[in-house]
């Protein structure tokens, strides 16, 4: 890696460049780590140099201010990508003893919630760990193209996956390549199957990607709506959109916009009128609602090719994760009907992986992540076996531990 004294970045494309570097660095020391071999002060000062840049960025109201062009620049909220790198670095130089205790000051009660969720999964081998990302085994990030997974995330991961479970699958509605799933990932190779688009594709574990199946009149419309909003988003009154929280994703069956990010960068009133523009493009193109359903997340504008309902209604219904655990255990084999298996989710469209899981065999336990009563409720009516915690660096601690 260039010496990072001599580079000057200034420009948000500069930014996500450091970034991507730093999941080459932290590919090659998880592996390393993971397989308890030596590495230097020169494997891990790349990152040290990727944080001194982060940590240089000019500020202004508390954020790092970054040009989208020579005219406009955006304010950045860098928490998680400062943080995990400085924790990374920790973690690389300490004995996991004392990385537990950095993450017990970071975290209110976490050492009460590792040993309860350890003392409730301890001893089981799982049959399937299906597991969403973001949120549930990642800490949440602004920007989704720079939410790179942290080599002790990986670690921690990959120790539970090899050790506790016959298959582990990351399921997430976000795509699985070109700036998707997989480009974020820095597990060692075949330690996890990956699945994007809610589960409507994924890379099994000889990289063979496989999916779902889409009528082709729904795919033209999908191609349809892909191109207008990849126009809309090239004015320079919309870029914006395309370059916080999620950004713009073309998924296998759906897409997403950013409206908004974690951190509100967008003013509610610019964020509400796009959602406006977004809504009559759909109704351009669909008119009588036939094609596509709408979730809009407070952040992000899920745009979903309809399916037949399962339960001969004849309705039309979004493909949900629920449908994406049901495709991958029939295409995959897992045999989900044996169990134990483990559901890990963080939000309310996590939730349906658990009836879908239950149906297949009752033998089935799951851990949240969130500080939300409702979801907490909606999540212990939904499955009996279920544990909540309130961080996702609880909730990998737990599987190390129940790996070691």
């Amino acid at each position: 890696m260039e010496n990072i004294n001599m580079r000057s970045i200034d420009t948000l494309e500069q930014f996500y460049e450091i970034m991507s570097e730093t999941r080459s660095t932290r590919r090659v020391l998880t592996c390393l780590h993971f397989r308890n071999e030596p590495y230097s002060d020169a494997h891990i000062a790349p990152l040290k140099e990727a944080l001194l840049y982060l940590n240089r960025i000019p500020e202004a109201n508390g954020q790092k201010c970054l040009k989208l062009d020579d005219k406009k620049t955006i304010l950045l909220d860098l928490t998680y990508e400062i943080g995990e790198l400085k924790k990374d670095i920790f973690f690389l130089e300490h004995n996991e003893p004392d990385f537990f205790k950095m993450l017990a000051d970071l975290h209110d009660n976490f050492a009460k919630e590792v040993a309860e969720g350890v003392n409730k999964l301890k001893d089981i081998h799982f049959k399937a760990f299906i597991t969403d990302r973001d949120g549930t085994v990642n800490n949440y990030c602004g920007r989704y193209a720079s939410s790179i997974q942290s080599a002790y995330n990986a670690v921690f991961l990959s120790r539970f996956a090899q050790c506790c479970t016959d298959n582990s699958i990351i399921l997430t509605s976000a795509p699985l390549d070109n700036i998707g799933l997989v480009d974020l990932s820095v597990s060692p190779k075949n330690a996890f199957i990956f699945a994007g688009s809610k589960g409507r594709e994924y890379f099994n574990k000889e990289g063979k990607r496989c999916q779902f199946p889409i009528a082709q009149e729904k795919q033209n419309i999908l191609n349809m709506l892909n191109e207008k909003l990849g126009n809309l988003v090239k004015e320079p009154k919309y870029l914006q959109f395309s370059l916080i929280g999620s950004g713009l994703q073309y998924k296998f069956g759906q897409t997403t916009i950013a409206r908004q990010d974690i951190t509100k960068t967008i003013p509610e009133d610019e964020s509400l009128a796009f959602k406006a523009i977004v809504a009559s493009i759909i109704k351009e193109i669909d008119p009588e609602n036939k094609f596509f359903r709408t979730e809009d997340t407070g952040k992000d504008l899920e745009l979903i090719l309809t399916i037949e309902n399962s339960d001969d209604s004849q309705e039309l219904k979004d493909f949900d994760k629920g449908d994406g655990v049901t495709f991958l255990n029939n295409d995959l084999k897992l045999e989900m009907e044996t169990g134990p298996n483990l559901i890990c989710g963080d939000t309310n469209s996590d939730v349906p992986m658990l009836p879908s899981a239950i149906e297949k065999s009752k033998d089935v336990y799951s851990v949240f992540v969130t500080k939300d009563d409702a979801l907490k409720e909606k999540v212990r009516n939904t499955c009996k076996n279920s544990i909540i915690v309130s961080e996702p660096d609880i909730l990998v601690t737990i599987l190390n531990n129940l790996a070691q």
